[in-house]
């Protein structure tokens, strides 16, 4: 199997590549049940930890079933139709598990209507986006199912610019801000307050959900979901998916999960260029990030 890395276009006012709009007819008639759940990121903003954290406080009291297929086919990724492998629709369609765990990247705008129709509900999860822009550098760096990423400054200029896959990062995550405020059943959360207090973040996630976790429970989802278990779990650290796709001789899956690692790649001058270029596109909103804690 060659992949050819795919090229951007614009897919209803978003830079898409086929990858994710080859099958979208199918994600747009997708049938929601009142019970899913669905987990919405920008890329790389925590969305394999927010998937392993819901699927351990459903299902973790069988770490049996768990250890048998990996996340990504447990949380199926909607909009995925990529060579040799199931579609994300039909992967969701074959799940017999209750409530079905279902990830997104997709802007609000384009997330099928049964969600909103069935009163689903969501948990998103934003990332500053300076780390954001990082962790998507090294991910297209060993993922060929995306562009080729060129060096670090150009790339920070395309993500600057929103030429990435599912768009701009600004109206992906103040879309679903503004969305937020007049749809209770959206839970917002940050991946800083999650690295800076999970057992507190945690907590709002079982209230939301209406789950109640025993304190043993409880400290076992900790366990699991700490960076260093996901690492080392074959079932979240993507070692099963073809090399020939994810290279991570090139960049782990699973890269070093952290806040404000952007120190270690920005340069001076482009964190003062991105910080100025941040400041006039997020001062229509009342959403804010921390760039570190």
């Amino acid at each position: 199997m060659e992949l050819v890395r795919p090229e951007l276009f614009d897919f209803r006012g978003v830079a898409m590549t086929n990858y994710f709009t080859d099958n979208f007819d199918n994600v747009e008639k997708f049938s929601a049940k009142p019970d899913d759940i669905l987990i919405a990121t920008y890329p790389k903003a925590g969305t394999t930890w927010m998937s392993h954290m819901l699927d351990q406080i459903y299902f973790g009291e069988n770490p049996e079933t768990l250890a048998s297929e990996p996340v990504f086919h447990r949380v199926p990724f909607m909009e995925i139709c990529a060579p040799g492998i199931m579609t994300g629709v039909e992967l969701i369609e074959n799940m017999t598990s209750s409530p079905r765990l279902i990830k997104t990247h997709l802007p609000v705008q384009l997330v099928p209507k049964s969600f909103w129709e069935q009163n689903c509900r969501v948990i998103y999860v934003a990332r500053n986006p300076k780390d954001n822009a990082v962790s998507y550098y090294h991910f297209d760096r060993m993922n060929k199912l995306q562009p080729e990423p060129g060096n670090w400054e150009s790339f920070l200029e395309r993500f600057k610019q929103g030429q990435m896959v599912f768009g701009s990062w600004y109206p992906h995550v103040k879309g679903w801000w503004e969305r937020k405020q007049t749809n209770p059943r959206i839970l917002y959360l940050f991946y800083e307050d999650l690295k800076e207090d999970t057992d507190r973040e945690l907590g709002r996630l079982c209230e939301f959900l209406g789950v109640s976790l025993s304190e043993e429970s409880r400290q076992r989802v900790l366990r699991a979901v700490g960076f260093q278990s996901m690492r080392e779990n074959n079932m979240t650290n993507s070692s099963s998916v073809d090399p020939r796709v994810l290279d991570q001789k090139i960049s782990p899956f699973l890269r070093k999960g952290m806040v404000a690692d952007w120190k270690n790649q920005f340069s001076v001058s482009q964190s003062e260029e991105f910080d100025e270029d941040y400041q006039r596109k997020m001062k229509d909103t009342t959403l804010t990030f921390r760039m570190e804690i």
